[in-house]
């Protein structure tokens, strides 16, 4: 496990690469020095830079021309910091009273610095989550982590009725629009119209109808609503 601050194998900014690089490779499977620099706001040259320092000390595979992927050791440390953060997510909303989009930036500034008793003492007060404020799968102590959830809203078509699962975290703005529009987790909708060349999609949630865009919609990740009959 990633030690406490104190006793830190790797620097904060070691542990902010591994677990961008780990974020980014689950969409893409290996990572581009441009695309680590874009996620870390800083220069391919520093990207660059650091992937070399990772690599020697093994905790990442890089392949020139193909880009850098998480070796074994560097996964473990990711899935440690992603455990943290979700779990600060997940506090600092329950708990705290914080908005979903409120708690990835807090969570950010803590996830380097809890303990593993306070940790765990977190995870027992939540009753072992699954997920966090996002719908994203929560590592669990043995740093296993479930498969995610969920499809791109975008590539749903219209009368398919549908149920939310997952947003993305990254854009605040995004996540207070969603709020806006009552597109929460476990919410469900009907898609009624889908307009061709990335135009707009229409959608009713209840007795409203919004249109959103394809950008927004890409936010969103849903599955088929199948309505549970009782006998």
């Amino acid at each position: 496990m990633v030690q406490d601050s104190s006793e830190r194998l790797f620097s904060q900014s070691v542990e902010d690469y591994v677990k961008s690089i780990y974020l980014l490779q689950q969409d893409s499977g290996s990572v581009t020095t441009s695309e680590l620099a874009k996620k870390m706001k800083t220069s391919p040259a520093a990207s660059t830079k650091m992937i070399k320092h990772l690599t020697e000390n093994r905790l990442t595979e890089h392949t020139r021309y193909h880009g850098v992927r998480l070796s074994p050791a560097g996964e473990k440390i990711a899935l440690e910091i992603i455990r943290h953060h979700r779990l600060i997510e997940l506090y600092l909303h329950q708990a705290l009273g914080y908005e979903w989009d409120e708690v990835d930036a807090e969570a950010e500034k803590l996830e380097h610095h809890i303990s593993e008793e306070f940790e765990a003492r977190i995870d027992k007060m939540l009753d072992y989550p699954l997920t966090d404020p996002h719908g994203d799968p929560i590592p669990t102590r043995e740093l296993e982590i479930a498969p995610r959830r969920g499809a791109p809203l975008d590539n749903s078509e219209p009368g398919d009725t549908l149920i939310i699962l997952r947003v993305r975290d990254s854009n605040p703005e995004a996540l207070r629009y969603l709020k806006h529009l009552e597109m929460r987790l476990g919410t469900i909708l009907k898609i009624i119209e889908k307009q061709p060349f990335n135009g707009p999609i229409t959608l009713k949630i209840g007795e409203k109808t919004h249109s959103i865009g394809r950008e927004l919609a890409g936010h969103v990740f849903v599955e088929r609503y199948v309505r549970e009959v009782v006998d």
